[in-house]
Formats: structure tokens, sequence, C-alpha cells
């Protein structure tokens, strides 16, 4: 089955934002301007309503056929769409979920296509599965959101940040983990390794006490082939390779605990395989928004991320 033979393909309003009047997320009157982005559920801005000029409907996929390429999306708001960007209508009522898994497979084939070479000849007939499975009807699915930061959100602002030693902002311990193969399969808890990538989780692993690391910490990748210098988050206990140490503050949570990795990751260039971070680690120097006692602003940084879209997804 191929896409053309579930959903009507046809290229959208062709926009450009530039020419387009933008406005708040809070005016209801506005449209949704969709890109080819990844992100936001490909939302860039809202506009106001061009007089002669349909939004595309709620309820239909959007596209990239360049840019971030095959990036799909379901729009639940009516929308206008920019270069380059494919309005899939479903031929028959599909849920939510529906919709959702055939942006997934649609999203699966971007593999196949680049800079230099677009989805706009051959969108249509990529191939999807014939039949949709159980485990996509079970899913409990959120609202679509792709709400901007709202008018009452944090300003962002660097100038009046402070400078933390990381000595100073965390107590530091080391992931215990030696022997990764020593390890029994199982699905008991995640083991956590020297990467960037999904949080860093290698595989799951049968429970062994000896071995385990608290969780609500920050993971620092001191030691490895690609990732060193960057870190993660882990709100639930792990076990983790010895290549790992993890920094705790009383102050972090899941919205303060993004905020840092954002920070830190800033640090990642200046290592690398040869170059190890665990050396460096206490002595390293980040800024922060700073409170008016000197001390690391908390507060903003959790409420800042709270502010930002998907904020509430985390």
């Amino acid at each position: 089955m191929k896409v053309k033979d579930l959903f009507g393909v046809q290229y959208g309003v062709n926009l450009e934002l530039m020419t387009c009047e933008t406005t708040t997320a809070q005016d209801t009157n506005g449209v949704n301007f969709v890109a080819r982005t990844s992100n936001n559920n490909g939302v860039v801005a809202v506009v106001k309503k061009i007089e002669g000029v349909e939004p595309q409907p709620a309820g239909t996929l959007s596209c990239a056929s360049g840019g971030s390429v095959l990036e799909t999306f379901v729009q639940t708001k009516p929308f206008y769409s920019g270069r380059d960007l494919y309005v899939l209508t479903p031929k028959s009522e599909m849920t939510l979920a529906e919709k959702l898994y055939y942006c997934m497979c649609i999203k699966a084939n971007a593999y196949r296509y680049s800079y230099g070479r677009q989805a706009n000849k051959t969108l249509k007939d990529i191939e999807l599965p014939d039949i949709v499975p159980k485990w996509v009807y079970q899913l409990k699915i959120k609202p679509i959101t792709t709400a901007k930061l709202s008018s009452d959100a944090p300003m962002f602002s660097t100038e009046k940040w402070g400078e933390y030693l990381l000595d100073e902002l965390f107590v530091f311990e080391n992931c215990l983990c030696s022997i990764a193969r020593n390890l029994s399969d199982g699905s008991d808890i995640y083991y956590i390794g020297a990467k960037k990538n999904d949080n860093g989780i290698i595989r799951k692993v049968a429970y062994d006490h000896k071995l385990i690391t608290k969780g609500n910490c920050i993971v620092f990748i001191c030691d490895g082939q690609g990732s060193v210098g960057y870190s993660n988050y882990m709100d639930k206990d792990f076990i983790g390779s010895t290549t790992l140490t993890v920094g705790r503050n009383c102050h972090l949570n899941k919205y303060t605990a993004m905020f840092l990795v954002t920070i830190l990751d800033l640090e990642s260039p200046k290592y690398s395989f040869g170059r190890k971070y665990k050396t460096k680690l206490k002595d390293t120097i980040i800024k922060l928004p700073q409170s008016s006692d000197g001390s690391p602003d908390w507060a903003y940084m959790e409420s800042y991320i709270k502010a930002l879209p998907y904020g509430d997804r985390i």
C-alpha cells in the first residue's frame, strides 16, 4: 500500500513567512504557519488570516518534501503551509493514533533523501504497511500542542548571569559497573553507557544492588568514543559504566536538570577520546541565571523550561 492509496496528496498553499503578518499564540483568530522543520510539530509562527487564502483543514498531515525531508505531523488546527510542504488528507476516517502511526512510517523513509534529493516526486509512492498494528490502538495519546512561550514567560537574557564552579554546584560520585558484559539480561533496570543519544541507555538488565546509582542526577560522560563532554539527566535509579560520573544537587528536578544539561553540553567541544572530561570536571566553570544573593536562580530555570513549547510533556 502506498501513500496515495491512503491519502490525497496535494501541494500546500506555498506561502512565504516574511510576507505574512505574525501575531501571538493568544490570538484566537491567528493561523498556525507550518514550515519544513522538525521542531514544534512543524509550526514556526502564528500569522493573521490572509483574505482570499483558506488555511488547510485541521486533521490533515503536513509533510516536508524538502528541508527536513519527510518530517510529517498531524495538524490539529487549520494552518498555512510554506514552501515544499505537502498536505495529506485521509481518504477514509482515521483516528489520531492511526494518523500518528502513518506519520512515523512516512518519516522512517527519510534516510532515502537529502538536501539535494527531495521527495516531491516520490512522496505519493512511498510504501506504507497494509495493516495498522494492534498496539497503535492501545496508545494513550496526549493532546498535540504547539504553544510558544506564554506572554508571562520569563525573559531570556544572559547579561546578568553568574559564573559557577561545578565543584561548588554538585556533589560528585562515580558509577560502578566496570564490565558491562558481566551484567545479566533482564528487564529490571537500565544500563547507562557513555553516549548522548537515547539519554545514554544501552539496554535493560537484571537488578544488581551492588552496582546501583540513585536517580535524580546529572550524568557526565567523562570518557568514550564520541560523546565525551556531554551530559544527560536520569530521574530513576540505574546501573552506569565507570566512564560516567554523576553530580547531585538538592535543587535538581526534571526542569532545572534540562536547563543545566543544555548549558553543560556547551563544554563538549573542549573534549575528545584523547582529552578526558573527568580530570577537568570539578574545575569547569559555567554561567547560570543568578539570584540577588549570588546563588543560582533555580526558580527561574524551572519556570523557563516549563514555559517552553512541550514543557508540559517533560
